[in-house]
């Protein structure tokens, strides 16, 4: 069975000696668990409370988190910035496309429906169905997919 995504990471940590790491970073909380343990019956501190352990091992597991995060998304790019299209402006004064309707013919091109256009953009359905059945006339399109494929093919959407 190939690897892939995730589980190709998984697979080239396993071989980086990942579970090495794990279990040598256990064994040494396992000796500090020990070394306060004897502490507490050797020496001074007879009645070390269960709050202080706990916050000991919290603290090294939380390290250990920092540490095995930080080697999870080392080598990981940031994605690149998305650069925002700008319209052809010349299409748009061809057909007729006024502001509020490119803002939803672009929604439309993200797959939003129409509440979640008229939500986005603080109007009503009403609003929203209007400005989609004049984009449809202006476009010469049935439906989202036709008015969305033209204005791509336009250059008035990315």
């Amino acid at each position: 069975m190939p690897n892939f995504g995730p589980m190709l990471k998984a697979a080239e940590i396993r071989h980086t000696g990942f579970r090495t790491t794990i279990a040598l970073y256990g064994l040494a909380l396992a000796a500090l668990v020990s070394i306060l343990k004897y502490i507490e019956y050797r020496f001074l501190i007879r009645d070390l409370r269960v709050e202080v352990y706990i916050g000991v091992v919290a603290v090294l597991f939380t390290a250990l988190g920092v540490w095995a995060g930080s080697k999870l998304i080392e080598g990981k790019k940031a994605a690149p910035a998305v650069v925002p299209h700008a319209p052809n402006e010349e299409a748009l004064r061809a057909v007729g496309i006024s502001t509020r309707e490119l803002d939803v013919l672009q929604l439309m091109a993200q797959g939003c429906s129409n509440q979640e256009i008229a939500d986005r953009l603080f109007i009503s359905l009403p609003t929203v169905k209007s400005h989609s059945s004049s984009l449809f006339v202006k476009l010469a399109a049935g439906r989202r997919t036709q008015a969305v494929h033209k204005a791509k093919s336009m250059g008035i959407i990315a």
